[in-house]
């Protein structure tokens, strides 16, 4: 079981606070997607391809439309080329062919929709999409990754004097390492209800969303709606992860639905469609080199960065290799930079942002490098990080691929992670354990985690009875924002947090926002209650009557950036392969803390997640293209007895780019722990050669790394 210690900032507000919507929730008293019930409401089911790559010669609907309880059974005739909203131009120039929401002539991905059935039960459904006939005619499949493919998307940041660091290298290391893809595995299975409401020529679509008002738009858009005329409720979400950012092709399909029969339509997705359909994460293929001087210093990093994207693009899909490309060479300086990214289609589950967003990837490839480099040039790692370390004093600084990194100390980071985890001390005892027959390693990792940019919208309302009331445009999927956003506003206002009621996720009520995602929350939503209750107060001082109504819309002026600092180590069975993670030291820079407790929630949260990616988790497909990890019989996720001892500690160097200095904390579990793993792994297989090592760790692949170097 997890023992984990959280020191928070002395200006941090402790949080013993039992909100009323976090009671609910413990208590079994949630409200999701798929507790909706309407009355005459349909039931959807997709009848789905087999095929990675066809070419679609026939649907035949009739034997399905003719089955009892049967409404109707929708294909593309219906959808007439509706298709998928345009991805985030993130980045310049993105190709992204048009992906209709039910194919008219080709499939492109095992579990793409081609048609729906819906019926008076789920039952009736399901028995009716066995009987559509889909004649396909199967064609080659690309793979992740395809050679000579053109890339959806590129990017590339080159600077520095490459010559000069030619000249001044004396030591240089290689990198390759493949990332397998993952699933977000959230407790709550993508669901979508919708109903259209004839009278008042309005669509309401209950959607576990990140982003509601995006999601609204999209839909309106789809259907050719004024969007005042759609409504979308977020309610309670058993997690998201990113992987609800976006909306799918079903969300629209059954909006379409319920708008096109006049109706309620619902759909629930299976487990077994969550792996098929569902955008997946990660994948990635990266390689590196890293040149060091005489000295120690970095001198140049080359990096070669391949995303997958597979068979439609989500609005967030380029994202990842984005945010990858952009953060290194993380915290180290580092004389010239040379990095090339892209991101190429397959005929693959789409990929799209999940929990880190190519913040591992950069984390992982740079972490890798800076180890072996270390162990090539014959200088301890803790000190060959801090001879390259981003100075305290160097801050705000601007880095070789053009961000600004606000306010941090790295060095201090290292250091005080190394104090909690005795680092001397453990060192002679892997000496003395390995001495003994032991299989041990112990690995560090630094991370920095941008925490997004923009705008995000609240409203505050002083009611006459005393009570306050804060509408957030970003939503919440489980992070306990009622809890941070009702705190933040009490603070300004002067009253007891349980006066004040947080609502958010539905667009009827709250002002439209960008959403809960890039770890933003609180930097940039946080901000924004308290920027509206400021205002309110401001009115209130003034003399105005209550009600007070203050709406803000508070815009970031630059990004805040948290980073931090993780320590593992681990033992592996020297028979079986067998790891074992013993210990886990982490110390991150979050900023001001609103909710402490909230705050290690988050970070064990991520940790375990990003155990998840480096110690089990694998989605796997075949020459083919047929997923081979269907179920949660063939992909592993973590459980309670998995969580190592975890200690836990805040070091807080307050932002000045928000109005909170408040940083980003939900994803640093997924960026920094898979790299210290991984880490720990290598170095525990060190006296038998430096070892490639891609994730998962399982024990398989960690017994023939030994029987290799054997």
């Amino acid at each position: 079981m997890t023992s984990a210690t959280l020191h928070a900032h002395a200006d941090a507000r402790p949080d013993g606070l039992a909100r009323v919507e976090d009671r609910r929730l413990l208590t079994g008293r949630g409200h999701y997607v798929h507790d909706v019930r309407r009355a005459g409401m349909l039931h959807a089911v997709f009848v789905r391809s087999v095929h990675p790559s066809a070419a679609l010669r026939e649907v035949d609907t009739a034997a399905a439309e003719a089955c009892a309880g049967v409404v109707a059974v929708l294909d593309a005739t219906q959808l007439a080329g509706l298709a998928m909203p345009a991805p985030n131009a993130l980045l310049p120039g993105v190709h992204a062919p048009t992906f209709t929401l039910l194919p008219s002539d080709r499939v492109d991905a095992v579990g793409q929709p081609i048609a729906v059935v819906l019926a008076t039960s789920l039952a009736a459904a399901q028995d009716a999409a066995e009987q559509v006939f889909v004649d396909c005619e199967a064609l080659p499949a690309r793979p992740d990754l395809p050679q000579g493919a053109k890339p959806a998307v590129t990017v590339r940041h080159q600077t520095g004097d490459r010559a000069a660091a030619d000249r001044a290298a004396v030591h240089r290391v290689n990198l390759a390492h493949q990332q397998p893809r993952v699933v977000s595995m959230s407790l709550e299975p993508r669901a979508t209800v919708a109903e259209w409401d004839e009278a008042a020529g309005m669509l309401t679509v209950w959607l576990p969303s990140q982003s509601p008002a995006r999601a609204r738009n999209d839909v309106a858009r789809t259907l050719g709606l004024p969007a005042g005329r759609v409504r979308v409720i977020a309610p309670d979400v058993g997690g998201s992860f990113g992987a609800k950012a976006s909306v799918c092709p079903e969300d629209l399909i059954v909006a379409f639905a319920a708008h096109h029969l006049k109706t309620s339509v619902k759909w629930v997705s299976s487990r077994s469609e969550e792996f098929t359909s569902a955008a997946q994460g990660r994948g990635a293929q990266l390689q590196g080199a890293l040149w060091l001087d005489a000295t120690g210093r970095f001198v140049h990093l080359q990096a070669n960065l391949r995303f997958p994207l597979g068979a439609w693009l989500p609005f967030s899909a380029v994202a990842p290799v984005r945010n990858a490309a952009r953060i290194l060479p993380g915290p180290y300086r580092v004389a010239s930079i040379d990095i090339d990214a892209s991101a190429t289609q397959s005929n693959t589950a789409a990929v799209n942002i999940y929990r880190g967003a190519g913040r591992p990837e950069a984390a992982l490839l740079m972490e890798r490098l800076v180890e072996m480099a270390a162990r090539q040039s014959g200088i301890d790692v803790v000190d060959l990080r801090l001879r390259n370390l981003i100075a305290a004093d160097a801050m705000p600084y601007a880095t070789p691929t053009g961000e600004c990194f606000d306010a941090g100390d790295y060095r201090a980071a290292l250091q005080r992670a190394c104090a909690r985890f005795n680092y001397a001390g453990e060192r002679a005892d892997q000496a003395r354990r390995r001495a003994a027959g032991e299989v041990v390693g112990i690995g560090i990792a630094m991370y920095v985690e941008p925490c997004g940019v923009g705008w995000e919208s609240a409203r505050v309302t002083l009611q006459a009875d005393g009570r306050v009331l804060v509408a957030s445009g970003s939503a919440a999927q489980g992070q306990g924002h009622e809890t941070s956003y009702a705190v933040i506003a009490a603070e300004v206002l002067g009253v007891d947090p349980a006066q004040v009621a947080v609502a958010h996720g539905d667009t009827a009520t709250c002002p439209d926002g960008i959403g809960a995602l890039a770890s933003r929350s609180m930097a940039i939503g946080g901000s924004a209650v308290a920027q509206a209750a400021r205002l309110a107060l401001q009115r209130r001082d003034a003399g105005e009557p209550l009600p007070i109504v203050a709406d803000a819309i508070y815009t970031a002026p630059a990004e805040a950036w948290s980073y931090g600092c993780v320590i593992a180590r681990m033992a592996i069975d020297a028979d079986t392969g067998q790891p074992a993670i013993e210990r886990l030291v982490w110390v991150d820079d979050a900023g001001r803390i609103i909710s402490p407790q909230l705050a290690e929630g988050q970070l064990l949260g991520g940790l375990a997640q990003g155990l998840g990616q480096a110690m089990l988790e694998r989605i796997v497909y075949d020459a083919e293209g047929q997923l081979i990890t269907g179920s949660l019989m063939d992909y592993a996720v973590p459980r309670a007895d998995n969580m190592p001892p975890v200690e836990l500690e805040s070091l807080v160097v307050a932002s000045d780019v928000n109005l909170l200095g408040a940083k980003g904390v939900g994803e640093a579990g997924c960026i920094g722990v898979p790299a210290a793993l991984l880490n720990a792994a290598a170095d525990a297989l060190l006296p038998r050669g430096e070892k490639d090592l891609d994730f998962p760790l399982t024990a398989e692949r960690l017994w023939r790394a030994m029987q290799a170097s054997s």
